[in-house]
């Protein structure tokens, strides 16, 4: 069977008109502020709604009564994210905020994967619009505008379950709801409910409505983008970062999680293994750099904690904020939080990285490994909350974590082929892949990645949508089988 061009064409159609939508938003904030790039976000605003119009147009030309199938929706997410890259990129060029397409595209990649890293060197030198428009890039990415889509493609008679299982950012089999489109409609319902509370919050505890709107955008996101360019530090108050710090946790919970923690299911929460062992990860390495830097008096009590929580939640979730240079605490910790990199947060939420689940299911499977060595004829299972996973899901899951790892080290090995020195290159393909934000060496917490070649700059916007798409969702559609017909 062919694929369905007309389909593919009205949905990249209907992405880029919401995206439109979105960029308009950001006008209004420029008219408030009375900011010059008014003109210029406009002008990006329309170039991208009337590609969106063409689109679907084009699509609605040859209406097929076949739905979107596996294909489509591999496609579809795939094409999505770099129509929304290459779209999104505009705001940047037309108000001539950066001078350069690998810049523009750089920002806008790291911005809807939620990764956070900049080219910015002077981020409060940067428009109020264009700032605005960063951390929405980072909101819509980071529950994925292609499930916000699919709440609302019932109305435009369109089936959602193909986009969603490509979409999924995780092996997870939790349901909120047994159709898809109403699992959808929940997740955003909590996702912009959640927001909301946290706008509110910071408001109180001390920010403007600006400075409070866009945090609580990219912390909801996991994506780290702020208006001070000493990101949360800027604003010196404890409070502010422990309710940061609670929001980052929700958001690396899987939404799914969430949602029955709200309705007070507490049972089935606390018998989720992933859920236990990302607190138990936290818990234990906030505590175990705390110690290390309060004996080495870099803070009192508790700073230590608060910034050894603060840094380790952030990296653990992929949300890249920072409130102090993570580098400056010596090897260890430095070593330490590098690690966490590849963790990532919860299966089913915002976070990027290998996750939780992944690394839970290989580590039971390494143990079990072993008892079979000394038990050959004995049949025993990996579980995962209690019950037997299939032998294809942890094939996949140890596929995944090798791949994974491959991509990384050639990353590395490329990345110091252009001119990176080995800290540098091994910061940026981590942090990149993970869509965590702040590297090492001179992508480091307190640098930003301006100094890197253009083409190392596309590289790494490839590397991070090809960590935020999970590898597979990209490497599929390059392989010949995909693009056979059945």
């Amino acid at each position: 069977m062919r694929l369905n061009i007309s389909i593919i064409a009205r949905l990249l159609g209907i992405l880029l008109i919401i995206l439109s939508v979105c960029q308009g938003l950001c006008i209004i904030v420029s008219a408030l502020f009375k900011s010059e790039c008014i003109i210029g976000i406009s002008s990006s605003a329309l170039t991208t709604c009337l590609f969106g119009i063409l689109l679907y147009w084009i699509g609605n030309q040859n209406k097929s009564k076949i739905g979107i199938k596996k294909r489509e929706g591999y496609l579809v997410v795939s094409l999505g994210w770099i129509f929304m890259s290459i779209f999104g990129s505009l705001p940047y060029i037309f108000t001539e905020t950066v001078q350069s397409w690998p810049d523009a595209i750089f920002e806008a990649v790291s911005g809807f994967t939620t990764t956070g890293a900049t080219i910015f060197q002077d981020i409060e030198a940067v428009p109020k619009g264009i700032l605005f428009w960063r951390s929405m890039t980072q909101w819509i990415g980071g529950m994925g505008i292609i499930v916000m889509t699919i709440a609302i493609f019932p109305i435009l008679g369109i089936g959602g379950m193909e986009l969603f299982l490509a979409e999924a950012p995780g092996p997870t089999s939790d349901k909120i709801h047994p159709r898809i489109n109403e699992t959808a409609k929940r997740l955003w319902y909590l996702y912009i409910g959640l927001t909301l509370i946290l706008i509110l919050l910071l408001w109180i505890e001390g920010m403007d409505w600006y400075d409070a709107i866009n945090h609580s955008f990219t912390t909801m996101a996991t994506g780290g983008f702020s208006t001070k360019q000493a990101s949360i530090a800027h604003f010196a108050s404890p409070l502010i970062e422990y309710t940061i710090i609670v929001f980052m946790i929700l958001a690396g919970t899987n939404y799914a999680m969430t949602y029955f923690l709200l309705k007070r299911n507490f049972k089935k929460v606390l018998k989720n293994d992933e859920w236990k062992t990302y607190l138990f990860i936290i818990i234990s390495a906030s505590l175990i750099i705390a110690v290390y830097l309060f004996t080495n008096k870099y803070y009192g009590i508790e700073s230590s904690f608060r910034s050894a929580l603060f840094q380790v939640v952030s990296i653990i979730t992929t949300t890249g904020y920072i409130t102090a240079d993570y580098v400056a605490w010596g090897p260890f910790a430095t070593v330490l939080l590098f690690f966490i990199m590849f963790i990532g947060g919860c299966a089913g939420s915002t976070s990027g990285g290998i996750k939780v689940v992944r690394h839970l299911v290989m580590g039971k499977n390494c143990i079990l490994e072993i008892k079979r060595l000394l038990h050959p004829r004995a049949i025993i299972p990996v579980k995962l909350n209690g019950t037997s996973i299939k032998g294809n899901i942890i094939s996949n899951v140890l596929v995944f974590i090798l791949v994974y790892l491959i991509v990384f080290a050639v990353s590395t090995a490329v990345l110091s082929l252009i001119g990176l020195d080995i800290e540098s290159s091994l910061g940026a393909a981590a942090t990149s892949l993970s869509n965590v934000g702040p590297g090492l060496g001179t992508v480091g917490p307190v640098s930003d990645f301006s100094n890197v070649p253009s083409f190392g700059k596309l590289y790494l916007s490839g590397l991070m949508l090809l960590g935020r798409l999970e590898l597979f969702t990209i490497l599929i559609i390059i392989t010949p089988e995909f693009w056979r017909p059945n």
